[in-house]
């Protein structure tokens, strides 16, 4: 193997590929990057197994093509250090060695042939395919991904769910304590599917797709998944299992409606919430016409707090307690200027909405668990 690049373009593409190497690999050749050079193309790849994601890069200058795996860390640690430049990368056979050459200097690192690298998984011919702008897909990851729980023993629970009907497109995420639902209604699918994406590949598409605005095909079956974009394509062992029924949790026929601006909202709950207790983080809200009271407490240190909001109530007077770091982080990841609290009664769940004008193609839902508050 014998090229020429530039090192800030490769060290672009090494670092978004690293983030899928794991800190404790089982097998020694996952902590190294798959170089493929063949008909002017680099192929970069990262795996850890379960994921892998692969970076193309156009190469002008190639005197020999081959097939390496080279010590990630060790790469871009040395990238890292230079300025933008052309190095030389040229393979020394008889040494295993990778030999990296610039105007004034060089460096070596070993290498290994790329045989042993594992081959990232394939689909069954029964598989669907989706095409989604990147933009709106980063968005449904951003406004669901905080909430998908840490579960050994219900793993359905631990990533999005991509629920595709013919006329919508649904991202859901729960921890059973909270669950937002990300609905597009300007996608269309040509038959019902789905899939359960876990949070690590999750997290990956969230941070590549943030410096991306073209469309996103998403190619399934019941357990693999590639998402192929630009230069990119990240291959995804999926979740295997059935999701809960979420639709049939979100409550209807609310009759009590608060109505309030978010911000205001957020930053009292953030106030309020430092007096509520360490392990419980109980916060309670006082509804009345008008009024929101927002207030906490803990007993074994004496400090308590609250705080009056105006707000639009209608409804009948109720006190109801919530965990005020769910709270806190829905509120947070809302992307609406009013939202409106729509409740039945202090034992049952509440719904979070937008208030007032928000896009007709787009609906994001949040549910949220109460507490027991205490007399």
């Amino acid at each position: 193997m014998k090229f020429v690049v530039s090192s800030t373009e490769l060290l672009a593409r090494l670092l978004s590929v690293s983030r899928v190497i794991s800190s404790k690999n089982t097998i020694p050749v996952l902590d190294n990057f798959l170089f493929v050079l063949k008909d002017g193309y680099l192929n970069i790849t990262a795996s850890d197994l379960e994921t892998s994601l692969r970076a193309g890069l156009k190469i002008e200058n190639v005197e020999e093509e081959g097939e390496i795996t080279v010590p990630a860390k060790l790469l871009v640690d040395s990238l890292k250090e230079f300025a933008d430049i052309p190095l030389e990368f040229k393979t020394n056979e008889s040494k295993s060695s990778l030999e990296i050459v610039w105007a004034n200097g060089d460096s070596t690192l070993p290498y290994t042939i790329g045989d042993d690298y594992p081959a990232a998984a394939t689909l069954s011919e029964e598989s669907t395919s989706i095409t989604i702008n990147s933009q709106i897909l980063l968005e449904g990851i951003n406004r669901t991904i905080y909430a998908t729980a840490e579960e050994e023993l219900r793993p359905v629970m631990n990533g999005i769910y991509f629920d595709i009907e013919e006329q919508t497109f649904t991202m859901v995420a729960s921890d059973a304590h909270k669950l937002v639902c990300y609905t597009r209604h300007d996608i269309k699918s040509d038959k019902k599917s789905s899939f359960i994406l876990p949070k690590k590949p999750s997290s990956i598409l969230k941070n590549l797709l943030t410096k991306i605005d073209e469309d996103v095909m998403i190619t399934f079956d019941q357990k693999n998944a590639y998402f192929q974009f630009e230069s990119f394509i990240l291959v995804c062992r999926l979740v295997e299992g059935n999701y809960p029924a979420y639709r049939s949790v979100i409550p209807k026929n609310n009759t009590n409606k608060l109505i309030i601006n978010r911000q205001d909202f957020l930053n009292s709950l953030r106030r309020v919430s430092v007096c509520s207790n360490q392990a419980s983080s109980l916060i309670k809200l006082k509804l009345a016409y008008n009024q929101l009271t927002v207030s906490a407490q803990d007993l074994d240190f004496s400090i308590a707090s609250h705080e009056r909001l105006s707000c639009q109530y209608e409804g009948d007077p109720m006190e109801i307690g919530f965990k005020s770091t769910f709270l806190i982080e829905i509120l947070a990841n809302l992307p609406y200027t009013d939202i409106s609290l729509e409740l039945s009664d202090p034992s049952r769940a509440a719904l979070l909405l937008p208030s007032g004008h928000s896009d007709p193609d787009e609906e994001i839902l949040a549910l949220i668990m109460p507490m027991m508050v205490s007399a």
